[in-house]
């Protein structure tokens, strides 16, 4: 499948970024912690080009630990900052603050000997669709400050958020790309719900992520499932199967495809499968699935 989407208001986005960049002081470059690779957006880099920038890994309590090990030693080999947050009971986020001051520890200490006594640190939040940037910034600053939603596309605007005396924080929408160079890029952002369940075929996706999760992780997809076999069926006969199993039927015992595909990619999504990666990082930089 080759999955596109690129509405128009991610084109306004974009130069929103550009506009805004020169008020930032750190960007923080939200990236889904199951999918570092497909949920980073590569036009970013050109963005935000030499301005610092603190790589957070989202919905980390979703990833597989072992394989975030793995990636977080990826990320130690090349040099970035990053660390792993989980936005919904709050790990990983007082140490993100942290990590703020210390980059601009310097900077800040510069301005006060020039008499600028205090002011906060400026930083702005960027990543695709879904991944999770309104919670994130509702946990770190304690209170709704953005809306929140399970679809993307919900944060339409920036607005400025002051998380505390020391840092304010500036949101944005979550923007993708105009053209996916893999096709599996595509399907990733699917799966996790960074593109609209409207435009893609669900039934499609549900059933290639079926037929990948046997593969990368069949024990999880048959205890969940109830599936007695995952051996030599293609990922629309498991999503058969598990409709079966759900009771997912119509009128004449046929299975409801678009129901239990739905019923999969929620519970992928919400981590009901378990904790599941779909990419891991190579030595010498290349990402593997």
């Amino acid at each position: 499948m080759n999955i596109h989407w690129f509405p128009g208001h991610m084109a306004k986005t974009r130069r929103m970024l550009s506009e805004n960049l020169k008020l930032i002081d750190v960007v923080i470059e939200l990236l889904d912690a199951r999918i570092p690779k497909s949920s980073k957006n590569p036009e970013i880099d050109d963005i935000i080009k030499n301005k610092p920038r603190i790589v957070v890994l989202n919905k980390s309590d979703l990833a597989d630990e072992a394989v975030s090990k793995e990636w977080g030693e990826w990320y130690n080999s090349k040099g970035y900052t990053y660390i792993f947050v989980d936005s919904i009971r709050g790990k990983g986020l007082d140490s993100l603050k942290n990590k703020l001051r210390d980059m601009m520890r310097e900077k800040l200490e510069r301005e006060k000997q020039k008499g600028r006594l205090f002011r906060a640190i400026r930083t702005m939040v960027v990543g695709v669709p879904n991944v999770g940037k309104s919670s994130f910034i509702n946990k770190i600053a304690g209170r709704a400050s953005a809306v929140t939603g399970d679809k993307p596309g919900v944060t339409r605007g920036k607005q400025w958020i002051r998380l505390n005396r020391e840092i304010e924080l500036l949101d944005t929408p979550g923007i993708l790309w105009p053209k996916f160079d893999d096709p599996q890029v595509g399907l990733n952002l699917a799966f996790t719900g960074a593109i609209k369940d409207d435009i893609i075929d669900v039934i499609e996706v549900a059933a290639i992520l079926m037929e990948q999760l046997a593969s990368s992780y069949p024990q999880n997809l048959k205890e969940r499932y109830k599936l007695e076999t995952l051996e030599g069926l293609t990922g629309g006969e498991l999503l058969h199967a598990a409709g079966q199993k759900r009771g997912c039927v119509v009128a004449g015992g046929q299975v409801d495809l678009r129901r239990i595909a739905m019923t999969v990619l929620d519970e992928f999504r919400g981590g009901k499968i378990g904790r599941i990666s779909l990419e891991r990082p190579l030595i010498g930089g290349e990402v593997r699935r």
